[in-house]
């Protein structure tokens, strides 16, 4: 009998599933990564949301607190606007004086040294309420001067006490350190106006890197290629960033919106102390403006760098000067002019 001989019927499967597991493996293996990856993206996406309801919940706090310093600023201003309409309206009235006293010197001819002793004493109340009300030693140091020269036209050895006090307070105001208010004025206001265009720090991006990994195995095949360029993209979608330097905190688009226009009421804040010669306000309007663009903005961009440099030049100027008393001249020529009442 010869014996049958049966086929090899296990061949054919075996050869089927050595070509087919490393698929199944690799489509495993990508699934349970996209399953991690899905995962930690939603723990990081729960962390932010509530990073973001206490960042919300402390710019509110702020906001009000923003909005309580605005309407004390808000009143200082109205209060140096009420002072400065004083001025103007002493001036006026002071002009009035003078167009008066003009024609006394023509309807008046004797009684022209009265009538300059008087313009003399209006020009010295003047530089009085200057250097009083609006700390403008500039203004009072020309008040003076003039009432000097008024004295000289007179020339009387009687007017030399006068004058010798007059000369006296006005060296007073020449030794006062002069504070140039106008460029830092003006300096704050073309930095209010930059505002704007300062990057904040959360639109920072880390570089994109174009090297891939380089992989030892070079598949063969067309599925394999596949998978191998498929896991080279996975491996690009993710890019991490060293956070390790400063907490970067996010911001809504209402939020930085808000950010802005309160860096904005800071520097003019800043500005109405500086007309006002308030150092306290001063100081801190620009010590709060320094320290949210080192917090919010990106400090390491030009605009910022620039912004930053010019404010702590400011916050280290003196804006605050002790004014001397000149009230020694003023008292001086009322006395004489009150005596010269009394005699006649």
């Amino acid at each position: 009998m010869s014996a049958e001989i049966q086929p090899d019927v296990t061949d054919k499967p075996q050869g089927l599933r050595s070509r087919i597991n490393p698929l199944l493996i690799a489509a495993m293996v990508v699934a349970v990564i996209m399953a991690w990856q899905w995962y930690e993206t939603r723990s990081q996406i729960a962390n932010l949301q509530q990073e973001l309801e206490k960042r919300m919940v402390e710019m509110d706090a702020s906001n009000k607190e923003l909005r309580n310093i605005s309407t004390k600023e808000r009143e200082k201003r109205e209060e140096v606007e009420t002072r400065f309409k004083l001025l103007e309206t002493n001036l006026t009235e002071s002009i009035s004086r003078q167009v008066a006293l003009e024609k006394l010197y023509q309807d008046f001819a004797p009684n022209r040294d009265e009538v300059t002793m008087e313009e003399v004493e209006q020009l010295l109340l003047i530089a009085n309420q200057q250097l009083q009300l609006a700390n403008n030693v500039k203004a009072a140091l020309i008040a003076m001067q003039e009432a000097d020269v008024r004295l000289q036209r007179i020339n009387r050895p009687q007017l030399s006490p006068l004058r010798k006090a007059l000369a006296k307070d006005m060296d007073l105001l020449k030794a006062v350190p002069n504070v140039d208010t106008m460029e830092m004025s003006l300096r704050l206001e073309s930095l209010a106006q930059t505002v704007d265009k300062l990057p904040l720090a959360m639109e920072i991006r880390p570089p994109k890197t174009n090297a891939v990994s380089q992989v030892t195995w070079a598949p063969e095949g067309v599925w394999p290629k596949l998978l191998q360029e498929v896991w080279n993209d996975i491996k690009q979608l993710v890019r991490i960033q060293n956070m390790d330097e400063r907490e970067i905190p996010l911001l809504s688009p209402s939020q930085s919106y808000f950010l802005r226009e309160n860096l904005k009421l800071r520097l003019l804040s800043a500005h109405h102390a500086l007309l006002a010669r308030n150092a306290v306000s001063f100081k801190a309007n620009l010590k709060i403006s320094i320290n949210w663009i080192n917090r919010y903005y990106d400090n390491k961009s030009k605009p910022a760098t620039s912004m930053l440099e010019i404010l702590r030049q400011l916050h280290d100027s003196e804006i605050s000067i002790e004014l001397p008393n000149i009230s020694a001249s003023y008292d001086a020529v009322r006395n004489y002019r009150l005596a010269r009442i009394q005699e006649k």
